[in-house]
């Protein structure tokens, strides 16, 4: 018997979890506030708890916080909710194994999670520089987690515990992003599923709640031959098997030995799996989806059924102190300090963007909680002491997506494409339930404001449920500034990417300015744009930058594509196609490519005016180089011909006292870009009334129709569904 069989085995008694069939279903209604964090010591658990061991410890790569957005503080307090005695280590000393021996070994499973980031990522920016702080620590101090945390923590836990090593259960976006075969960036190759590099017994992907149910029920079985027993089947989790010849309706793909070669019929392979794992992931049409990997095979099974309004006010009405672990004293936690006075509103997101892995994460639908169980934790955060009146976040992934649904039932359609090329006629995108939301809960006592700061999908705000919603969220919920996504505008581009058109987002743009005037606000809009996606060439970056300049935009918030594993983008990116329309599309990879594509949005600065002169010679658009009116940066010093400037700086970048040379300096204040002491809002420069009522003007733009059809063969579209 393997120690696996053995610990499992070793549940064969009622211990607490006796409690998960006594217990009568308890209220949904908010909880009080906490008194106590969980436990970071023994000592700490017998002081606060009366605990003497542990039934689960959670190992996270992040700083403990108590609160509802941080993964351990949330599925901790579930775990609790259930009947266990959850213990937390944070941020172990990976180099040895003490700090994963001081809470001892937990009588049920360690679950081990690098954060609410991935670990990669939250140490290199896309163009592999090292960032400056880690969010997630104290201090913000880097190096406090290891290079794909997950991994490592479970090599420590089993080098801690050896032979009596109790299961390791995987989860967070790192590793539920990595439960099959995936490209990764850092290393430019195809790599094995994390399940395999951690030697872990379960991974657990999505919303992890109702699998962790599931699965602390399941342990009472009895085991199996194959070592999993009543943990095998559990939708939202993946686990390793010998065979699959009793699996129902599974699904195989190509096997690792086929998709991981750097040649072309390796790509091709990769897309084929990529696109029957994509068809599949879904809780309601979705098979089980095997893949071969030596003499074994890695099974993922379907995502779990998308939480009901009940399971989420009973998930987010539990307690919690809503503040970092008391070890860490008065250091400051980056992500902590903007998140610590945020309403989680609702889980997923319809939109399906390509480069994005919430639909892979959270899923394709959303769950909303209750308007009377989110005010009621609006209620009870107003008597922490720490609160000063500000809300700073009522949202989710994507704000203005609050209680809207699918009206025929998410069970009745297995496409993914809500909101692309244009909106579904089966989507209620009614707003009705988020106004009235955003209404009571800043009409709450000792709520002086309730901002949004989650983006919002401007195509839905222009929708016909989406009226009076700009003019509401501009008047009363927006702190100065709001977060808009357009990632690009380029109609090729916003094909790949499932994003709405430029026309919409200028007469979003038009009809935001127009509110803020009515309702006598100087407000501006954070855009967010993204270079080097797959299919986004070096024209299309110089049409964006034309945009910008013609717009008068100076974009703060930009990025370098990343591609997540198990995102369309990342399929995109590394085969070349899109795995579920057959395109071939083109794909910047050089670090120069991605340099240039980049220092398009940079125009204005000279430090970035050689890239952007190489791009626009590469792109064959010399016309943009010079000093008229339509350029965008100056030819070079003392370069001959009609649009060269002898020794000076060209008007634009003209100063009284400073060279033109210094980044950010030398321009004159014009009201846009970095150096804009008062910024100019949308509607002054476009000769638009800045004051009274019906300032501004839209315009209704026809959305362009673009074709995303999944074509027929293996895996697709629906032969599997008869």
């Amino acid at each position: 018997m393997s120690p696996s069989q053995r610990t499992f085995s070793a549940f064969l008694f009622p211990l607490r979890l006796c409690v998960l069939r006594e217990k009568k279903q308890r209220s949904n209604s908010i909880m009080p506030l906490a008194k106590y964090p969980l436990p970071m010591s023994l000592d700490e658990a017998r002081r606060n708890y009366g605990w003497n061991e542990f039934d689960v410890i959670l190992v996270s790569g992040d700083a403990y916080i108590d609160h509802p957005a941080f993964g351990a503080g949330i599925i901790g307090r579930w775990l609790e909710h259930l009947g266990l005695r959850v213990g937390i280590i944070a941020q172990p000393d990976w180099k040895n194994t003490d700090d994963f021996k001081k809470l001892g070994r937990p009588k049920l499973f360690f679950g081990v999670t690098a954060g609410n980031l991935d670990s990669q990522l939250a140490r290199l920016t896309v163009m592999r520089r090292p960032r400056r702080e880690d969010h997630y620590t104290p201090g913000g101090v880097i190096g406090k987690r290891p290079d794909m945390a997950t991994v490592v923590y479970c090599q420590r836990l089993r080098e801690a515990f050896k032979q009596d090593c109790p299961p390791l259960i995987i989860g967070g976006v790192e590793a539920s992003l990595r439960r099959l075969s995936y490209y990764d960036y850092w290393s430019d190759k195809v790599k094995r599923p994390i399940l395999l590099d951690c030697k872990a017994d379960m991974l657990i992907f999505g919303q992890a709640e109702q699998a962790l149910k599931s699965i602390v029920e399941a342990m009472l079985n009895p085991v199996g031959e194959d070592g999993v027993g009543g943990l095998d089947g559990i939708p939202g989790t993946s686990i390793m098997r010998k065979d699959i010849d009793n699996i129902q309706k599974v699904v195989e793909t190509p096997s690792w030995n086929e998709v991981s070669p750097d040649t072309d019929a390796g790509r091709e392979r990769f897309a084929w799996m990529f696109r029957k794992y994509h068809l599949n992931c879904d809780p309601y049409f979705g098979r089980p989806v095997a893949q071969k990997h030596g003499d074994r095979y890695v099974v993922v099974y379907p995502p779990t059924a998308t939480l009901t309004t009940q399971q989420m006010d009973e998930i987010y009405g539990l307690p919690f102190t809503r503040h970092p672990h008391p070890s860490y004293g008065s250091a400051r936690i980056p992500c902590y300090e903007m998140i610590k006075d945020s309403i989680t509103t609702h889980r997923g997101c319809y939109a399906d963007c390509s480069f994005c892995a919430i639909t892979y994460h959270q899923g394709v639908m959303v769950s909303s909680r209750s308007k009377e169980n989110v005010l009621k934790e609006i209620e009870d955060m107003t008597t922490d002491p720490a609160f000063r009146g500000t809300i700073s976040d009522l949202g989710g992934p994507t704000a203005n997506m609050y209680g809207t649904h699918c009206k025929i039932g998410r069970y009745r359609c297995h496409a993914r494409n809500c909101l692309t090329p244009t909106i579904c006629e089966h989507l209620n995108t009614d707003h009705g339930d988020v106004l009235e939301l955003m209404k009571d809960a800043r009409k709450m006592p000792g709520v002086k404001h309730a901002f949004i700061q989650s983006g919002i999908r401007f195509d839905l705000a222009l929708s016909d449920g989406g009226r009076d919603y700009i003019d509401q969220l501009t008047k009363y919920h927006v702190s100065g500034r709001l977060k808009i996504a357009p990632e690009h505008v380029s109609p090729e581009v916003l094909h790949h990417m499932k994003k709405p058109s430029a026309d919409q987002y200028k007469e979003f743009l038009q009809k935001y300015a127009k509110a803020s005037c009515s309702a006598g606000k100087d407000q501006y809009t954070v855009q967010y744009f993204i270079s080097g996606h797959p299919g986004s060439k070096l024209e299309h970056m110089v049409e964006l930058a034309e945009f910008l300049k013609n717009e008068h935009m100076a974009p703060e918030q930009v990025q370098d594509f990343y591609p997540a594993p198990l995102t369309l983008g990342m399929a995109m990116w590394h085969c070349g196609v899109n795995p579920l329309t057959n395109e071939i599309i083109y794909v910047a990879k050089t670090p120069r490519e991605k340099r240039l594509q980049r220092a398009m949005f940079f125009f204005r600065d000279p430090d970035y005016h050689d890239d952007v002169r190489e791009a626009l010679r590469e792109a064959r658009r010399e016309d943009l180089i010079g000093n008229g009116p339509n350029c965008l940066v100056p030819a070079e010093r003392g370069r001959k011909g009609s649009n060269a400037y002898p020794g000076k700086a060209p008007p634009h970048l003209r100063g009284n006292q400073v060279g033109w040379g210094a980044p950010n300096k030398g321009r004159p204040d014009d009201g846009w870009g970095p150096n804009a002491t008062k910024k100019k809002r949308y509607e002054e420069d476009h000769g638009m009334p800045t004051t009274g009522a019906g300032c501004g003007s839209g315009g209704s733009k026809k959305v362009p129709q673009m074709q995303h059809a999944l074509p027929d063969g293996e895996g697709g579209a629906l032969q599997w569904l008869s």
